[in-house]
Order: structure tokens, then C-alpha cells, then sequence
């Protein structure tokens, strides 16, 4: 999928960026599989905004991915490939030869009429999904399960793909594309190829009204706020990055910066044997 840029006739055009939406073969999604999408504003049960910067945006509607494809050996026909307004990647429209239609994240690569499948007994080729304890070794997989049964929960973001490293004692390792490795139970789910739409990264909004039309509203620096507004508001003069003495903080004065949110004791840290940044994980 190419990205359109445009020449600098006004200050929008001169950054802007957008997909050309070339792979998209059907605009209309399909009505059994959608549902009706209810707008929060950022507020909770009560009517408090419990998350700033939400709000307005363009009206759009969830559609029903299956992640856990357990249709197991029941060939399936791509229909189409869709645009999804909730998500970066394409949704590919599945029809079985039962009749039942599904959405599944569109692979880099998948065209229309190809034939899909799932299963232990599914080839290993792009778009199916197959157990890890099939998955043939260093081939991309995506749309990974966590807990065998429970569907696809890691890599579905466009252009995502991990590596199958090796197996061992009932456990995959995974390379995913943060370059963390995990082991991942060998009776988890996952589907062969790389997530498609992967020029998403070169899309630039360019202009405000893009992310308004996103439901993305404005916020001001807490720096720029008097000191009754805000911990870091205030002061003779600007302050850029806090300055001085003050640590950036939330309204209600919780760190922003270097703030680790991750429990020191979480139980998944076992099951992670190098972290993001390359160091082996600690498992105490």
C-alpha cells in the first residue's frame, strides 16, 4: 500500500500523507458483522471524564474479527479485503463453504480467492492458522495467542510480524517485533505471515482537523497552566521540560516521566526470557 503525499499549495499539504487505500476492494462492510460503536467521551459510569483528550470524532462502527478461527479444516474463500477505522491493519472478509462469513486481520500478501484454513491439519502457508507446535521454525507468524483457547492477542497491528525461534518442553520462543523473546505454550494459535498494511508508519495527519475527525481533542501543557490547574504550572518565565527542580507530573502529581508501571512481581515474567531493550529478564 503506497502513501500519498501532495505538493505544499497550503500549510496542511505540505506534511500530509495518506493512504491510497489501493488494496481495498470493498467499501461497505458486511452488516451481520458489525456493530453499533458507543461514544464515552472519556467518561465513566458517572459522567466524569476519567480520560482527558476524548471526544467527537467521525461516527464508526466495531467490526467482529474472529481471533480464534476455530472453524478447524473448513476451507474458507477471501471475499474482500476491507478497511477497518478501529485498527491500523485491513480486515480480510472469509466466506466458508457452509456459508458463515468472518473478518480475520488481512496478512501483507493476501488477495482475493485465495483460500484459507485452519487447524492442526492447515498447510503452513500465508493467512492460516496453525498451532506453534506445527509452525514450521523462522517462518513470520502474527495474531498470536496467549492462552490456548482464548484467540489472538499479540502482533495485530499493521505491519507486525514475530519470528518462531525454536521449541522446547512444551514451550515456543518467540521474537516479537519490540524484540522482546517469550515462551508461548506450543498448543497457542497463530497465523503465518506479517500483519499487511505496512506502510501505516508513513502516514502523517499533517493537520488538527485529522485528529479531531480521530476523536482526538486538544490538551495543554501542564507547564503552560497556572499553578492552581496544575503541579508543574507556574513560574517566572517559561520552563521547558518541567526545569529546575520540578518532575513532570500528571494533574494529580503522578510521575510522567521514567515511571515504571510494570509489577516488579507480575506473573508473566517467567515466561519472558530477554525484555525489549535486549537485557535477559530477572526471574525471581
Amino acid at each position: 500500500m503506497p502513501v500519498k503525499t501532495f505538493r505544499p499549495l497550503t500549510p496542511s499539504t505540505r506534511y500530509i500523507a495518506y493512504a491510497d487505500y489501493s488494496d481495498i476492494t470493498k467499501t461497505k462492510p458486511e452488516k451481520s458483522l458489525v456493530q453499533t460503536r458507543k461514544r464515552t467521551g472519556g467518561r465513566n459510569h458517572y459522567g466524569r471524564v476519567t480520560a482527558r483528550g476524548i471526544g467527537g470524532g467521525h461516527k464508526q462502527k466495531n467490526r467482529l474479527v474472529d481471533f480464534k478461527r476455530q472453524k478447524h479444516g473448513v476451507e474458507a474463500t477471501v471475499a474482500a479485503i476491507e478497511y477497518d477505522p478501529r485498527r491500523t491493519a485491513r480486515l480480510a472478509l472469509l466466506e466458508y463453504k457452509d456459508g458463515e462469513k468472518a473478518y480475520i486481520v488481512a496478512p501483507s500478501g493476501l488477495q482475493v480467492g485465495a483460500k484459507l484454513m485452519s487447524g492442526p491439519t492447515a498447510p503452513a502457508e500465508l493467512g492460516n492458522c496453525l498451532p506453534l507446535r506445527i509452525v514450521p521454525v523462522g517462518l513470520p507468524i502474527h495474531n498470536i495467542e496467549l492462552t490456548p483457547g482464548r484467540g489472538a492477542q499479540m502482533v495485530r497491528s499493521a505491519g507486525g510480524a514475530a519470528t518462531l525461534m525454536s521449541r522446547d518442553e512444551g514451550y515456543a520462543q518467540i521474537r516479537l517485533p519490540s524484540g522482546e523473546i517469550r515462551k508461548v505454550n506450543e498448543n497457542c494459535y497463530a497465523t503465518i505471515g506479517q500483519v499487511g498494511n505496512t506502510e501505516n508508519e508513513n502516514v502523517v495527519l499533517g493537520k488538527a482537523g485529522r485528529s479531531r475527525h480521530r476523536g482526538i481533542r486538544p490538551i495543554s501543557r501542564g507547564v503552560a497552566r497556572n499553578p492552581v490547574d496544575h503541579p508543574n504550572g507556574g513560574g517566572a518565565g517559561k520552563s521547558k521540560s518541567g526545569g529546575g527542580w520540578q518532575q513532570l507530573t500528571s494533574p494529580w502529581g503522578l510521575l510522567a516521566k521514567g515511571y515504571r508501571t510494570r509489577q516488579k512481581k507480575k506473573y508473566s515474567n517467567r515466561f519472558i526470557l530477554v525484555r525489549r531493550d535486549g537485557r535477559p529478564m530477572k526471574n525471581k
